[in-house]
Parts: structure tokens; sequence; C-alpha cells
């Protein structure tokens, strides 16, 4: 059995923890039913995304981009959960089949607990704002410990949950943080956040997605989100067929946030036209958080919990 998760070229975080996540929870699984696709964390439940012919046990996945896949095929799918009720409705499940996303349950896992605070506010961006903004800066000068969801995956965890409060345009961001009993504020950048995925999770949990606004930060994050940045507006790029879990990464906007180093008037212009981003992240930063109810995330848990063991029992894996 293997785990299957999206990859972004530039990193993510939420994915990424597909590498691991599955043998803390199903160990042993990479041994048994090779035939098997195991589907978790992400929103990877799109048809284009996910192989025809083969066996897939899904465990968690939630539903928010491009169209359904082909599930006439009923002996090609085990659906034991889905992130949230609004996936399960797409599906035409049970709504008790949307437990919850199993990436809170990394707050089990022991090299992730009793980790001492080491920052009184954090600010996780979505990954499309952390390739082309000028977040770190902004950040720092909003008095935010800055955590690129672009870097290794344990790294950014650990930041997290050392965290005293998080500021997430990162749903996993917030995922996590919530699973960490950190309080998180909600935030976005741009009309591109998927807010169907944020609500298919906040439901599990009796929380609200009700996101800050933030203004872009550069001319570069503005021509990857088709964006306005000073009252410019910037041409929409196309959805990549191969890849409708994110819009197309403009290598050019890219290139432009990251390009050759800058001369010190230009730097000071760039600070300067992102200060309306660092004043309402400061602003973000000071509003009142939200927290799930303990009784709630256990419970949701234990659930979850439920669906492993069942697993376990019937692929044949080792507890």
């Amino acid at each position: 059995m293997q785990p299957y998760y999206w990859e972004s070229a530039h990193g993510n975080f939420g994915d990424d923890l597909n590498l691991w996540l599955w043998d803390f929870l199903l160990p042993g699984l990479r041994d048994v039913h090779p035939e098997t696709l195991l589907v978790g964390v992400g929103t990877v439940l799109n048809r284009a995304l996910l192989p025809e012919g083969q066996h897939k046990l899904v465990i968690g996945s939630g539903f928010g981009y491009g169209s359904l896949p082909d599930m006439s095929v009923k002996q090609e799918w085990d659906i034991r959960c889905v992130r949230g009720p609004l996936t399960a409705q797409k599906l035409g499940l049970e709504p008790d089949k949307g437990i919850i996303d199993p990436a809170v349950m990394l707050a089990e896992m022991p090299e992730f607990q009793n980790l001492p605070k080491r920052y009184k506010k954090s600010f996780v961006p979505h990954w499309e704002s952390a390739i082309v903004g000028m977040w770190p800066s902004v950040a720092a000068q909003a008095g935010l410990n800055y955590i690129d969801p672009c870097g290794e995956a344990k790294a950014v965890i650990r930041q997290i949950a050392q965290s005293e409060l998080i500021v997430a345009e990162s749903m996993h961001g917030a995922i996590l943080a919530d699973a960490f009993r950190v309080p998180w504020v909600a935030v976005s950048t741009s009309a591109s956040i998927n807010s169907f995925k944020w609500n298919d999770w906040a439901s599990t949990l009796d929380v609200r997605y009700r996101p800050l606004q933030i203004p872009i930060s550069s001319r570069a994050e503005a021509k990857m989100k088709n964006a306005n940045f000073w009252g410019m507006r910037f041409e929409a790029y196309a959805p990549a067929p191969e890849n409708p879990n994110a819009r197309v990464v403009d290598e050019a906007a890219v290139q432009e946030a990251r390009g050759p180093r800058q001369t010190p008037l230009r730097r000071l212009i760039k600070h300067s036209l992102a200060l309306p981003s660092m004043l309402c992240l400061q602003k973000a930063s000071r509003a009142t958080p939200q927290l799930s109810r303990d009784s709630v995330l256990a419970e949701r848990k234990a659930r979850f919990m439920d669906v492993i063991e069942g697993v376990r029992r019937d692929y044949g894996l080792t507890s």
C-alpha cells in the first residue's frame, strides 16, 4: 500500500506530511496490498489526480478542486471517511463519514509533544503567497515569526506547535494550530483561497471560517493571483490541465520575486508598497482568535481512530 499525495514543485507541508504520517497511524502499510493507493491528507478527490483502474483506500481526504473522480466502479473504492460533511455530501455519503482532517493526529506523535513555546505570534501564509510575496519581511515588521509553508514539513509543524498564536492563510496552518491547542486567526490575501475546503474542515469542529482580508504584498504576488496591487490588475492564468489542484505557477512572477539582488532604493520602495500588508497583518494578530472545544476535538479524533482500527483489522496491518 502506498500513500498518495499531491506534490508541489515548491513544497507544501500540508501535502508533504503524507510521506510519514501514515507510517505512524498504520505501521506496516507499505508492506501489504501493493495494489492499493492510500488517499489521505489533502484536497485530492479529483478526477484528474487519482488514477483509474487502481484500488483506492480513502481516509480523510477532501474535495474542493476540479471535478469528482469516477466512482462508478465500486470495487476500486474503499471510502472509510472524508475530511468533512461538505465532501461527504459531494460524494453522496452519509454526513457521519465526514469526520476530520487526518492531520490533527500529528499532535499524537511523540516527537511533537511537550515542545517548549518559542514564538509569541507566528504567520503561516498559503504556499502561493510564500513563493512570490514579501511575507518574511512583512511578518517581521508586524512583529510575527514567519513560518514558511514550503519548508521541511516537520520543521514547519514544530514551529506551529511552539507558537502561542497562529495567524493562518494556510488551512493546514490553522488545522495544526487547533490540533496543538494553539489559538488561531484565519486571514486571506486573495479570492483564490478555497473557502469550500476551509468550511468543510471547520464544520467538523464547530468553528467558523471568517478570514480577515490582508492586502497583497507585491506586484509579483498580484501577477500570481490575478489581483489588484495599488490599483493595477494583472491577467489570470489558466488552470494547468495536469494539475487542477492549484493554479499555474507563473515562473516569471517567481523569478521577479526572487530576482537579482535589489538596490537599497528598490528595496525601500518595495517595502513601502507592502506597508498596507504589514499594518493589516499586525491588526489580524491582535484580533480575537478561535480554538475548538477540547471535547469536540477529542470526540472527532476518537471517531477517526475507530476508522484507523477498522483499516488495521481489515487490511491485516500490525498494531
